[in-house]
This record gives C-alpha cells, sequence and structure tokens, in this order.
C-alpha cells in the first residue's frame, strides 16, 4: 500500500479485497493503537482457511512475529468461519471468555453485512480486555 499508486498491480490488488481503503486505514490505525495501548500485537487475517480452520489459523499465527505475545483475527466470510488465536502471554490477559464476547460481536456485525466494522469492534474490545501495559 505504500508503493506508487500509479504503479497497477498492487493498487488493483487491494482494491479487489474485501475492504475499501479507508476501511483498511482504518483497520490499521486500530491494529496500531493497540498494539501501543496494550503491548501486544494484533493481526488480522481475511481469506479462506483450509480445513481443518483452527489448526490453519494457529499455523497462521505462529507465523507471527513475536507470537507469544500475538493475537490473531482470521475471518474467512465465504466459509462463515471466525477464529481468535492468542499467544502465549496474549492469553495471560485475553481469557478464553473475553475472546468469545469478542467473537460474538463480530459476528453480529458480520451478519448485517458490516465486516470492517465487526473486525474494528473485536479488535476494540480485545485491547479493552487485555489492558494497559
Amino acid at each position: 500500500m505504500t508503493e506508487d499508486p500509479h504503479k497497477s498491480e498492487p493498487a488493483a490488488a487491494a482494491l479487489e479485497g474485501p475492504f475499501t481503503t479507508r476501511q483498511l486505514l482504518r483497520l490499521d490505525e486500530a491494529m496500531r493503537v493497540a498494539d501501543q495501548q496494550t503491548g501486544l500485537i494484533f493481526s488480522v487475517y481475511v481469506g479462506e482457511l483450509a480445513e481443518p480452520v483452527r489448526q490453519t489459523a494457529e499455523n497462521l499465527h505462529r507465523e507471527i512475529a513475536g507470537s507469544p505475545l500475538a493475537v490473531l483475527i482470521a475471518v474467512s466470510p465465504n466459509q462463515r468461519v471466525l477464529e481468535i488465536v492468542t499467544g502465549s502471554e496474549a492469553r495471560k490477559r485475553i481469557s478464553d471468555r473475553d475472546a468469545k464476547l469478542a467473537a460474538l460481536s463480530m459476528a453480529a456485525s458480520f451478519a448485517g453485512g458490516d465486516l470492517a466494522g465487526g473486525v474494528l469492534s473485536g479488535l476494540d474490545q480485545l485491547a479493552t480486555h487485555a489492558g494497559k501495559h
């Protein structure tokens, strides 16, 4: 996204995704703020998840640098799947119950057709539960 806007491939790839440029900027800002406030690393993956989906989400989580501090929100709209994966250190601050509450809120937004709003809501809730570092 930081490449020359006159180059068509990166820009076209971004435009083909599920988010508008404005939504991508809001998501990026929300993740940055959540990272800064909590000291955790928040990531979002939107796309197909191979079966078994939980294992695939956990594998994606392990690829994040600093994975013990990482929180991954993995969403596959076409499969109607949402997974939240927390690293060993993040799990000390975000309980399974907290993650489930965030997931329920996100699912409600997704059902209403608001993918970006659901992810933003989930990021905010997870960061709030994690608290300040």
